[in-house]
């Protein structure tokens, strides 16, 4: 008997115009449909790449060229559930589901201390000394629920290391990077390295803005063209099994 395909994994980036963020996004998608080929080599599940905003195709595009009646799991590859989460894939979720396909939208993908386990990976290859103070570098969010899963990843950050961590948000909350950087100068002293990690999915145009705020040491977004961190391969993975799970109960 031919084993029952699981429902498909569609993973949904936000979308950039950056050429390298692309890159890194496809070098994450690709290692999720090798490794999703790994865990069930005898009826893998379909997989798809779509995207929020920016990109094409949209999630209902994608969505659109899977099977008739063949059930989806959407996987935001986004680290915290924001505006994006909430409304957009909810309402394609429901758009789907009104259309006859079963659908269920997984968790992002932070909080998760193996992501954290990325940033401390990625301020070491930076060069940050390893009690220099730290800000905690996140585009920004106007839903308070995305503010406060940040807020749990810089807490978390300061308990794996011995630095203190602050947080500066890139937009839409308080306090902004180039204010937390002064501030951690001013408690600091100049002559102390301020050290920036980034909690970015890829490159892009909010890796560029914080490299203009001015930290000492800018590490590198937590995805990068050629270096797509296993940990997070495999926190794609346990959001894509967890509503898996879901979708069958």
């Amino acid at each position: 008997m031919t084993p029952r395909r699981p429902p498909a994994l569609v993973a949904v980036s936000h979308g950039t115009s950056s050429p390298e963020g692309r890159a890194a996004v496809r070098g994450l998608y690709d290692a999720v449909v090798a490794a999703v080929a790994e865990r069930w080599p005898d009826a893998a599940p379909e997989t798809r790449l779509c995207h929020v905003d920016v990109e094409q195709p949209d999630v209902p595009a994608a969505l659109g060229t899977l099977p008739d009646g063949e059930p989806a799991v959407i996987v935001p590859l986004l680290l915290s559930a924001g505006y994006h989460v909430h409304v957009d894939l909810a309402e394609a979720a429901t758009e789907a589901r009104d259309g006859g396909r079963e659908v269920v939208v997984a968790d992002a993908l932070g909080p998760d201390d193996r992501l954290v386990a990325v940033l401390r990976r990625r301020l070491a290859e930076a060069g940050a000394d390893d009690d220099a103070p730290v800000v905690l570098v996140v585009a920004g969010s106007s839903d308070v629920r995305a503010v406060e899963a940040c807020a749990r990843v810089r807490d978390a950050l300061a308990e794996a290391s011995v630095a203190e961590v602050s947080i500066g948000f890139l937009s839409a909350a308080e306090p902004r990077l180039p204010d937390a950087i002064a501030a951690a100068r001013v408690a600091h002293g100049p002559d102390v390295r301020i050290a920036a990690a980034s909690y970015l999915l890829a490159p892009g145009y909010f890796q560029d803005l914080a490299a203009s705020a001015g930290p000492d040491v800018l590490a590198e977004p937590l995805l990068l063209p050629d270096d797509a961190p296993g940990e997070l391969v495999q926190v794609v993975l346990d959001r894509y099994a967890a509503s898996v799970t879901a979708l069958a109960g």
